[in-house]
C-alpha cells in the first residue's frame, strides 16, 4: 500500500509498504481518507525528535477515514462507517484513561506520525476504544481537523480555560487552523473576539468569521490595541500559541483575575516574566496539549451542526510536501488537507 515516510531531515517520500494484517481482537481497519496538517507535522519533517525514532516513519499526526474491516468483539463499527482516530498511543487502564483524560495518559507510548508510524497511509489497524464514529454529513476533510485541529481548541477553551458566553477573548494567530476554530467556537456562544494576524488579507477573511476586533502584529502592538478596545481592562482570556514573542504581551492583555491558555511555542520555547505581575493581577495559567476522545466527539457534533472547519487548501498524497511548505510559510488561513 501507499505511504508517506520520513527518511531524515526533509527527506519525505512516498513509498510502497506492506498493508497490515486483518485486524486483531478489539481492532478495526480503517481506510485513511484524509489528513490534517499541523505543526507537529512541520516540526517531524524539520527533524525534531529523530533521537526517539525509528527510521523511516509513516508521517502525518490527524486523520479521518472509513472503516474497512472489524475484528472479533468489534460492536461500535462495521464495514463503510466514517471514523476519525485517536492520535495517542494511550493505555486505557490508568486513572487518567478511565477519568476521559486521554491526553493525561500515565502509559503514554507515543504520537503518531511524531514518536510512532502515523496515518499517511492507505490502511492501519487501530484498537476500538481509540476509534471515534464521524457524524452523518461531516465531510471527511472536516472530519480530519478533529482530533487535533477542533480537539485541541475544545480542550483549551472550555475544559481549561472555561470560557463562558459573552465573555472576551484575544486568539493570537487566527489565521492559523487553531486561531479559526477558537475564534468560530467563541463566537457561537457569544464572546467578544480580539484576533491577531500579520497580514491585511488575513485581516479581512478573520472579520468574516466574526471576529470583533483585527489586529495586524507586523504594524501594531497587539498589546497595546487591546487595552485601548477595553479601555485599559483587557479581556476575559487570552488564547495562546506562539511562544515567547508574544508571551508577555499576552499577560498584559489579561484582566485582573483573567486566564491564559496555552498549547504552542513556535516562537521560542522559553519566556521570562514578571512574578509580581503574576500573583498582584491574579493571572490563571493553563499548559494545554492535545485533547480527549470527549473532546474529539464533541468537536464532531459541532461540525454536525454547521460549525464546520476552515480549510485553507487540499492537496493530494503526493503533493504532502506542498502542504506542509505553505503551511511553514504562514500563508494558510485555515487548514491544509491531503487527501487519499
Amino acid at each position: 500500500m501507499r505511504a508517506l515516510q520520513l527518511f531524515g531531515d526533509r527527506d519525505l517520500r512516498l513509498t510502497e509498504i506492506e498493508a497490515p494484517p486483518p485486524p486483531g481482537e478489539a481492532e478495526v481497519q480503517v481506510r485513511v481518507r484524509a489528513i490534517g496538517l499541523n505543526y507537529l507535522d512541520v516540526w517531524g519533517f524539520r527533524g525534531m525528535a529523530f533521537a526517539k525514532r525509528k527510521m523511516p516513519q509513516v508521517v502525518g499526526v490527524e486523520a479521518s477515514g472509513e472503516v474497512a474491516a472489524v475484528g472479533p468483539g468489534v460492536t461500535r463499527f462495521k464495514a463503510g462507517d466514517p471514523v476519525v482516530m485517536y492520535g495517542a498511543e494511550t493505555c486505557g487502564h490508568c486513572r487518567a484513561c478511565r477519568e476521559g483524560r486521554d491526553n493525561l495518559c500515565e502509559n503514554v507510548g507515543g504520537i503518531l506520525g511524531f514518536h510512532l508510524d502515523g496515518f499517511a497511509r492507505e490502511l492501519i489497524n487501530r484498537p476500538e476504544r481509540l476509534t471515534v464514529a464521524v457524524p452523518p454529513g461531516v465531510s471527511f476533510e472536516d472530519a480530519a481537523c478533529a482530533p487535533i485541529g477542533f480537539g485541541t481548541v475544545q480542550h483549551m477553551l472550555f475544559d481549561n480555560a472555561k470560557l463562558e458566553p459573552g465573555e472576551s477573548i484575544l486568539v493570537h494567530a487566527g489565521g492559523s487552523g487553531i486561531g479559526t476554530a477558537a475564534i468560530k467556537m467563541a463566537k457561537a456562544i457569544g464572546c467578544t473576539v480580539f484576533t491577531t494576524v500579520g497580514d491585511d488579507d488575513k485581516a479581512e477573511k478573520a472579520k468574516a468569521l466574526g471576529a470583533d476586533h483585527v489586529i495586524n502584529y507586523r504594524s501594531e502592538r497587539f498589546e497595546g490595541e487591546v487595552r485601548r478596545l477595553t479601555r485599559r481592562k483587557g479581556v476575559d482570556v487570552v488564547f495562546e500559541h506562539v511562544g515567547a514573542d508574544t508571551w508577555n504581551g499576552s499577560l498584559l492583555c489579561l484582566k485582573r483575575g483573567g486566564r491564559l491558555v496555552t498549547c504552542g511555542s513556535t516562537s521560542g520555547v522559553s519566556a521570562t516574566m514578571n512574578l509580581m505581575q503574576l500573583f498582584q493581577q491574579q493571572y490563571r495559567i493553563f499548559g494545554s496539549f492535545g485533547c480527549s476522545m470527549g473532546n474529539i466527539r464533541d468537536s464532531l457534533a459541532k461540525m454536525a451542526e454547521g460549525l464546520t472547519p476552515v480549510i485553507d487548501s487540499v492537496f493530494p498524497l503526493d503533493e504532502f510536501a506542498k502542504g506542509l511548505e505553505k503551511l511553514e510559510s504562514r500563508k494558510a488561513f485555515g487548514k491544509v488537507i491531503v487527501t487519499f
